[in-house]
């Protein structure tokens, strides 16, 4: 796609967590990064609110490595330690291939939709390793972009055949970017073929469920929106 882009992001370790270790407080990452979470990562890259980042695929480079630490999370109904284990995701590297789309449920921001300026930056910024700090999973596991080209070099699945997930959290549904008045959750049945995994849009997601009720953010001219044009 000509408003496309490649990026290869690796860190130490990784967090994609599983819902439903969270009751718990014992944090387990999910196998391999979530379509929500590739896309958080390619909001920090670049994003405006005019845009929508649609994550293509992801092609998983380093062998799926797992390790537990001791953590100390917070407890804040009393002055005393607690002590969890969180399942991390070590030495992870993915190849990601991403594009956006124009929100069309924004018509206010619509003198923002240039698409051509949009691509430039967005490959300007890959280059420089994001305009915002990245994440892999949380905030403890500092990620790190760089350009790389979807498919070049080796990864160790390339030739490993296909590989089941099952049932896994896919992304969220925001009124920005759907036009209702609620915040859903999607899931589907991910699935790897020799190191790939293509997702499906968010509209062609198996299983939506509710999660509450949220109103769209506007952006009023002037107000807490500016227009910048070159002279």
């Amino acid at each position: 796609m000509r408003n496309q882009i490649e990026y290869v992001v690796h860190g130490k370790y990784a967090l994609f967590t599983d819902p439903i270790t969270k009751i718990g407080g014992e944090k387990f990452t999910y196998q391999v990064p979530t379509y929500e979470a590739l896309k958080g990562i390619t909001e920090s890259i670049y994003w405006k609110p005019s845009i929508t980042w649609i994550v293509d695929e992801v092609r998983v480079m380093h062998p799926i490595q797992t390790e537990v630490k001791g953590m100390r999370p917070i407890r804040y109904h009393d002055n005393e330690n607690d002590l969890a284990y969180y399942t991390y995701l070590r030495n992870p590297c993915y190849q990601v291939r991403a594009h956006f789309e124009f929100n069309q449920l924004r018509p206010d921001l619509k003198a923002d939709w240039v698409e051509e300026k949009h691509h430039n930056i967005a490959k300007r910024a890959v280059l420089k390793g994001g305009r915002r700090d990245i994440f892999l999973g949380t905030r403890e596991c500092q990620g790190y972009v760089e350009y790389a080209a979807f498919g070049s070099g080796t990864s160790c699945y390339d030739d490993y055949g296909e590989i089941a997930f099952g049932p896994m959290f896919h992304g969220f549904n925001y009124p920005d970017e759907t036009g209702g008045a609620k915040l859903e959750t999607r899931l589907w049945a991910a699935e790897m073929v020799n190191g790939v995994i293509a997702f499906p849009p968010p509209e062609q997601c198996e299983w939506v469920r509710p999660v509450k009720e949220m109103d769209t953010k506007s952006f009023v001219l002037g107000q807490n929106m500016q227009l910048v044009t070159k002279e």
